[in-house]
């Protein structure tokens, strides 16, 4: 199993945390941190195709694919709810290219996983990542922010490296 990217979209609809990692082309070794966290608010430009694998070399920057990314989680949930009623929930789709797996708190936070295809459901994963990393080092946290307004994204040094080696077990 190879992890694309991790979103983390808080209850105002933005994103507070994006972390990706790189593919490995001879095997599926662990990931590669790509780059520090963003927030969705640092880019300004519009976002085209949402069918092109995450890290195929698109031009998107990572605001972007935040942008997109909850513009299809947002899409799907509502048809979900439509088409089967509040009981059932939404919980991954998959394209060609990747699969996206989805959690939602009961605090409205969402939690998004981009993996490969092969990949099995992660709902229970992204919900030890919840109350295992997140919980545990952001919201007992007494320096981090309760609301992010403003485009102020999750900044915790243990966090990141406890999603770094989550990810790297899983893999």
């Amino acid at each position: 199993m190879v992890v694309y990217s991790f979103f983390i979209f808080d209850r105002h609809c933005e994103c507070i945390y994006i972390r990706q990692w790189l593919e490995s082309t001879s095997t599926p070794a662990p990931a590669q941190p790509l780059s520090r966290p963003v927030t969705a608010s640092s880019a300004t430009t519009t976002a085209t195709s949402t069918a092109e694998k995450p890290t195929s070399g698109n031009k998107l920057s990572m605001a972007e694919q935040a942008k997109l990314v909850f513009g299809v989680i947002f899409s799907l949930r509502n048809m979900v709810k439509k088409l089967c009623g509040p009981d059932d929930s939404f919980l991954c789709f998959r394209t060609g290219h990747y699969k996206l797996h989805y959690y939602e708190t009961i605090t409205s936070l969402r939690f998004v996983m981009l993996t490969d295809i092969r990949t099995e459901n992660l709902k229970l994963s992204l919900h030890q990542i919840y109350v295992n990393l997140y919980v545990e080092y952001v919201v007992k946290n007494p320096l981090s922010p309760v609301e992010h307004a403003g485009g102020e994204g999750v900044n915790n040094e243990m966090f990141e490296l406890g999603i770094d080696g989550f990810v790297r077990t899983i893999q």
